[in-house]
C-alpha cells in the first residue's frame, strides 16, 4: 500500500450562495452553501464550516476505532460531538478551536476507563484531520461502565 492517497471532491455552483460536493469515489452529493451568520447565508444547509467539524469527527471516530481494536477495547456505544469556534482574528475568519467530546460505554470493569483514556488520546493524537490543521483541539471525554460491573 502506497504511502501516498489523494482524495478529490468538486463543487458546482447551482443557485444563489448553494452547491453541491460530489466525488468520483463516492455515490452520494452533500448541499452546501454560506452558513447562515453571514450575508445570504443558507439555514438548514451544510456549511464549509459544519463539514470542517464533521471532518475532525469522522476522522476523530475512524482513528479510534482502529485503535480500540488494537488495544482490544471492548465498548458497546460511541459517539462524538465536535463543536468549532469560528472567530473574526487578525483581520481574517478562522476556526481557532476544536472540542472533541466523544462518549464510550465500556463493557468491562473499571479497569477498562484507563484503557479507554490511553485509547482516546492516542486517537487524538494520531487523528490526521486534527495533525493537518492550525486549530487548537481540545478532547473532553465520557468513559461510562454498566452499573452492574464491578
Amino acid at each position: 500500500m502506497s504511502n501516498v492517497h489523494y482524495y478529490q471532491v468538486d463543487v458546482n455552483w447551482k443557485e444563489g450562495r448553494i452547491g453541491e460536493l460530489t466525488s468520483p469515489d463516492l455515490n452520494d452529493t452533500i448541499a452546501c452553501a454560506t452558513p447562515p451568520e453571514f450575508n445570504k447565508g443558507v439555514p438548514g444547509v451544510w456549511s464549509p464550516e459544519h463539514l470542517y467539524a464533521a471532518s475532525i469527527n469522522s476522522c476523530f471516530m475512524a482513528t479510534f476505532l482502529a485503535i480500540a481494536e488494537n488495544m482490544k477495547l471492548e465498548f458497546s456505544d460511541f459517539s462524538c460531538r465536535t463543536t468549532c469556534k469560528l472567530e473574526y482574528k487578525d483581520g481574517v475568519f478562522c476556526i481557532t478551536e476544536a472540542i472533541i467530546e466523544p462518549n464510550i460505554d465500556l463493557t468491562n470493569t473499571e479497569k477498562d476507563c484507563d484503557k479507554g483514556v490511553r485509547v482516546l488520546e492516542k486517537a487524538k493524537k494520531a487523528c490526521l484531520i486534527t495533525n493537518s490543521m492550525k486549530t487548537e483541539t481540545i478532547l473532553k471525554h465520557n468513559l461510562a461502565i454498566p452499573e452492574n460491573v464491578v
